[in-house]
């Protein structure tokens, strides 16, 4: 005798049988009640939550000998028929195969006929997005104003690929993903049915595993089941399903606990041999951060609501203090981040190790001073590379700007945390000295997109290459003590903004954006373009001046070079001519210049 799947064998045959789902049900069952459906109907939602199911105990309803009724009985002839898919007068269809124009045009001309045995005639559309846009015009006129008769039931997994004008003719319902507890509930309730033992870990596993499908869920308890076993267990449904053992969690976090990459590249090589499921595996470890985290934060007060078998909560209790909630934040959000990556990656298990080995090394990619003493690594693993010392405002002259660039992968954390006591420091300092400090403040940490790998490297910390200005960290004694390079966009910004809300007369500062400003030495040298801004910038000499001194605290002297005299067009023609470089050029060609016209420095 063939075997009938668990999912066609507690398919439910009435609203009340559905899992979840609850407003849909109590819309149609109501309107079955009254006897008032619309003309059109849209469920769309993932796959497995019950839309096909829910659309044909809506037609049985519709059509049953007890109607109107909220639920229809399964025992007349009518819902027997439907249950079995030979009612005449209730229709499904498949979109995928019968998406053409014809097949629009055949299915309206059925519809000005009566039921011939039922109260309505039933059209209920399985895979609708499939039609094609000449199928859905065909369409359009008929669900606008059907026959009182006839009922569409548009059933899909891709609603945004509708029509607009379609689901505007349509009442439009979203199924949702059922939560791991409905699901839990369930399956449950088959094994009952079913006359089988379970462990709650297995079952629980098992709805985890199915991401909100009911159809998925059954599918995977038949899966489960499939080896004969007596019962069900948490051991064996890994194992079937290629799901990784809590033993291999136990150890995977022992070895980031250890910061023992070699370790865990062993475990990743094991995983991939037992043919693991990667996808699930990602998601699993977040689920397990997240457990942990919140044990590191609330302790027993959260135990209870993470609704965990006793055994496996006790083994995440006992892992929870090992890690520091800020360790434990940044790895569950590293994780998060690298879920998708992983799965659309071309090398998914090559993702998932350089995930593995990002967390394990992430303490080292931390400042030190956020590290707790469960952080730091043993002495067999590499030391932490020292916290880099910030200036003081003491020492950090007004203009200079820190420039701290952290690159970090999609797998990794937002680490503008991890930076935050630095940027506290700089500014502590600032506040300590009691001093008004002058020139362009130094700005606030900022964290990079994301890019490669964590490290963090002051931009001012290598030698130069030559003698150019340069500014060094405070700690470093080799350092030569060398000129500070100033840039004229920040002087800019001082004038426009510090020097003008202490209430001295600033230059204008629309000139100044117009103009490119060097240093050479403590010398500022301005070079204005036209005769206009030569005689603003005398005017304002004395404002930009004093504004330069405040800036660069030093004495800077200022420059301001005229701008050449503009000649004609004429006299730049003979100016070019006589020049000796191209004389042999016009002599050769016969040639004579004809046009002489400025460079644009914008090209």
């Amino acid at each position: 005798m063939k075997n009938i799947s668990l999912a066609a064998r507690y398919r439910p045959q009435n609203f009340a049988q559905v899992a979840g789902q609850d407003i849909v049900k109590a819309v149609l069952s109501r309107a079955a009640a009254e006897d008032h459906p619309a003309p059109a109907y849209l469920l769309s939602g993932t796959r497995g939550v019950g839309k096909t199911t829910i659309a044909r105990i809506f037609a049985k309803a519709l059509n049953c000998a007890h109607a109107p009724c909220s639920e229809p009985c399964n025992e007349c002839e009518h819902c027997r028929k439907i249950t079995q898919g030979i009612h005449i007068d209730v229709a499904e269809i498949d979109g995928a195969s019968n998406n053409s124009v014809e097949d629009a045009r055949a299915l309206r001309e059925t519809i000005g006929y009566a039921p011939m045995e039922g109260r309505y005639k039933i059209f209920i559309i399985d895979e609708a997005h499939m039609l094609s846009r000449n199928a859905f015009n065909a369409l359009l006129k008929t669900l606008e104003e059907p026959p009182e008769h006839v009922v569409f039931i548009f059933a899909t997994t891709e609603a945004h690929k509708f029509p607009i004008t379609i689901v505007s003719r349509c009442q439009h319902f979203i199924f949702r993903h059922l939560d791991e507890e409905a699901l839990f509930t369930h399956l449950s309730s088959v094994l009952h049915k079913e006359a089988i033992d379970f462990e709650t870990g297995a079952v629980r596993l098992i709805a985890r595993r199915a991401a909100g499908s009911v159809r998925d869920s059954m599918s995977l308890l038949d899966q489960a089941l499939a080896l004969g076993d007596k019962n069900l267990c948490v051991e064996t449904t890994r194992r079937v399903l290629g799901l990784a053992s809590q033993e291999l969690f136990t150890n995977l976090f022992d070895a980031l606990r250890l910061h023992d990459c070699a370790a865990v590249a062993e475990l990743c090589r094991h995983m991939f041999h037992e043919g693991i499921d990667i996808g699930f595996f990602s998601r699993e470890l977040a689920t397990n951060l997240r457990n942990l985290f919140l044990l590191a934060q609330g302790g027993t007060n959260i135990a209870a609501s993470l609704r965990l078998p006793a055994d496996e909560l006790a083994m995440w209790q006992k892992l929870a203090p090992q890690f520091s909630p800020a360790y434990l934040h940044a790895a569950w959000q590293m994780t998060l981040n690298a879920q998708r990556g992983i799965i659309q990656s071309p090398e998914p298990a090559a993702a998932l190790e350089l995930l593995l080995l990002n967390l394990t090394l992430l303490p080292r990619l931390l400042p030190v001073g956020l590290l707790s003493a469960n952080d730091v690594p043993t002495h067999n693993t590499p030391t932490t590379p020292p916290q880099l010392a910030v200036p003081s405002a003491d020492t950090m002259p007004s203009t200079a700007r820190p420039d701290i660039s952290l690159c970090q992968s999609a797998a990794e954390p937002d680490a503008s945390m991890a930076l935050e006591h630095i940027s506290s420091d700089i500014h502590s300092n600032t506040a300590s000295n009691g001093e008004e400090q002058r020139g362009p403040r130094a700005q606030p940490l900022m964290v990079d997109e994301p890019g490669p790998f964590i490290e963090k490297v002051p931009t001012f910390c290598e030698p130069p290459s030559d003698n150019s200005d340069v500014l060094y960290p405070a700690s470093d004694t080799h350092a030569p003590q060398t000129a500070i390079q100033y840039d004229w966009n920040n002087f800019c910004e001082f004038c426009a903004t510090t020097w003008q809300k202490q209430g001295h007369n600033a230059p204008s500062i629309p000139l100044l954006r117009s103009l490119s400003g060097q240093w050479q030495g403590k010398k500022l040298i301005l070079k204005p373009n036209t005769t206009l801004q030569l005689q603003q910038l005398e005017r304002d000499k004395e404002h930009l001046q004093a504004a330069l001194r405040s800036y660069c605290d030093d004495g800077s002297a200022l420059e301001i070079v005229p701008p050449c005299a503009k000649r004609s067009e004429a006299e730049l023609i003979r100016e070019f001519s006589q020049r000796p470089e191209l004389q042999n050029c016009l002599d050769v060609l016969q040639a004579q210049v004809m046009d002489c016209r400025p460079i644009d420095k914008n090209k």
